[in-house]
């Protein structure tokens, strides 16, 4: 449960900090319209000739209700990204915007660019919501390094559940804690477990 809580609450300091400068944030548009939000804090890469990363990160999706689902637990690996050569670690940020892109993270796995489609999602308060070649993309994404965020295309890379910790969290899969079936009482979680969908939903109002 300690692991759960660490690494909720760091997915909601990461999105505290990127939505923290406007101009340079997410657009909050984006976020009122996205079905689920994933981040994955300080992705691991390995040299840029391998295009190797790893990282363990949570999701929350938007419930028939308006309110966001406890957070699932999930991995990513796999496929390459170029826009931050260098940095030894990436904060990553998914926004899955539509019923393709959500039905591909209910699944044993999901390969980014391959299984749904995605784009480099646009960044900050003059970015156009209204782009359609990106707004058509099943998942927006976006990373940070080194202090610098920005839209980032992450074909290739490969997310799948960690079903371990979901099932000595909550005693259910991933794709069972993003369905919200059965419901899971949020007061009673750990503080460290309600962060993530609580600052999901302060961002996205």
């Amino acid at each position: 449960m300690n692991e759960a809580s660490r690494r909720a609450a760091s997915a909601a300091r990461v999105l505290d900090q990127v939505m923290a400068v406007p101009d340079k944030a997410i657009p909050r548009e984006l976020l009122e319209r996205a079905q689920a939000v994933a981040v994955f804090p300080g992705v691991l890469r390995a040299a840029f000739i391998f295009g190797g990363r790893g990282g363990k990160g949570v999701i929350s999706r938007r419930l028939a209700n308006g309110s966001w689902s406890a957070p699932a637990f999930f991995n990513l690996g796999g496929g390459s990204f170029g826009a931050q050569i260098g940095a030894s670690k990436t904060d990553l940020v998914l926004l899955i915007m539509n019923e393709a892109g959500l039905q591909g993270l209910l699944k044993d796995k999901v390969t980014l660019g391959g299984d749904v489609s995605v784009a480099a999602g646009p960044v900050g308060r003059s970015a156009s919501a209204s782009t359609n070649v990106r707004l058509d993309a099943g998942i927006l994404s976006y990373s940070r390094a080194k202090g610098a965020f920005i839209g980032a295309a992450l074909e290739g890379a490969v997310i799948n559940p960690d079903n371990d910790l979901n099932r000595a969290v909550y005693g259910l899969k991933a794709s069972d804690v993003l369905s919200g079936r059965p419901p899971i009482e949020m007061r009673k979680l750990p503080r460290g477990l309600q962060l993530f969908p609580q600052t999901v939903a302060r961002h996205a109002r």
